[in-house]
């Protein structure tokens, strides 16, 4: 008969187990309970909005040491961050209705997009092609929109009248869009056709409990999905089996990024206002 080690059982355990801890990368506060729209430039350092104080974007190095990027202009308020050409920053601005562009290099800030009529751009995420799709909740009527937004074309609305609409993401291969209802507790998934909108619309997953927030594809195409008020992050594969859960010290993660080699994931806790980090 074979005997097993404590120290290969405990290994065992924790492998088979669904939760896994994470860790503070930066200080409690450092950010405003609005931390959102974390995203990772190509040098490794994580962007969140609302460093300080409202209306801000925080630049923190991967050693965490953190300081204002920007402030955005004209009382505007990000949310949803993404990164286009290596020094292309998108934020979604749900005050003025703006999807804006914003030069590392310069800190130059500009509208690339612009729309009356959304409720207010709430998480971005970019297929391969680099088409720009946006969720667009209504929170007092638990509704949403989806947009697809270009620069030739700015946005065009590709389903109205859906529930509250959060995290948003394109699979690695460009071909699936995914996109949560927060307060409905439900992720679909969507086909991406060639010229970028959208068909075939089939439930992923739904929960019993707790809210979603934002999403993140790794390269595998499993899909990284925030649990808000549950505090952890959740991971499922492309067809929607639960395959991991990492558990948060926070309560209320709004979204997360990959380090630049995925194996790391920095997550933001709205209720903490601070960024932890996940190590894969």
């Amino acid at each position: 008969m074979k005997y097993i080690s404590i120290l290969a059982l405990i290994t065992l355990l924790t492998s088979c187990g669904t939760r896994f801890q994470s860790k503070e990368f930066t200080q409690e506060g450092r950010f405003t309970k609005g931390i959102e729209g974390p995203a990772t430039d190509y040098e490794g350092n994580i962007y969140a909005v609302n460093f300080k104080e409202q209306g801000t974007i925080g630049k923190v190095t991967p050693m965490g040491e953190s300081s204002v990027f920007v402030t955005l202009p004209n009382g505007s308020i990000g949310n949803g961050i993404r990164f286009g050409e290596q020094h292309q920053m998108f934020v979604a601005d749900y005050v003025n209705h703006n999807i804006l562009e914003i030069d590392l290099r310069s800190k130059n800030i500009s509208i690339f997009a612009h729309e009356p009529t959304a409720n207010q751009p709430n998480d971005l995420a970019i297929s391969p092609d680099k088409t720009i799709y946006a969720s667009d909740p209504n929170w007092a009527e638990n509704t949403g929109k989806l947009w697809k937004v270009t620069k030739e074309k700015g946005f065009e609305l590709l389903e109205k009248n859906m529930g509250t609409t959060n995290g948003i993401e394109v699979s690695p291969d460009g071909e699936k869009l995914y996109v949560n209802e927060s307060v409905q507790r439900k992720i679909w998934v969507y086909d991406i056709l060639a010229d970028g909108s959208i068909n075939n619309k089939t439930e992923l997953i739904s929960f019993a409990d707790f809210g979603l927030d934002g999403m993140r594809c790794d390269p595998d195409g499993n899909l990284y999905v925030c649990r808000y008020d549950k505090g952890t992050v959740i991971v499922l594969s492309p067809t929607g089996v639960v395959l991991k859960e990492y558990q948060l010290k926070g309560q209320k993660p709004s979204n997360l990024t990959f380090s630049n080699d995925y194996k790391k994931v920095y997550v933001t806790l709205a209720d903490k206002g601070n960024i932890e980090v996940i190590h894969l």
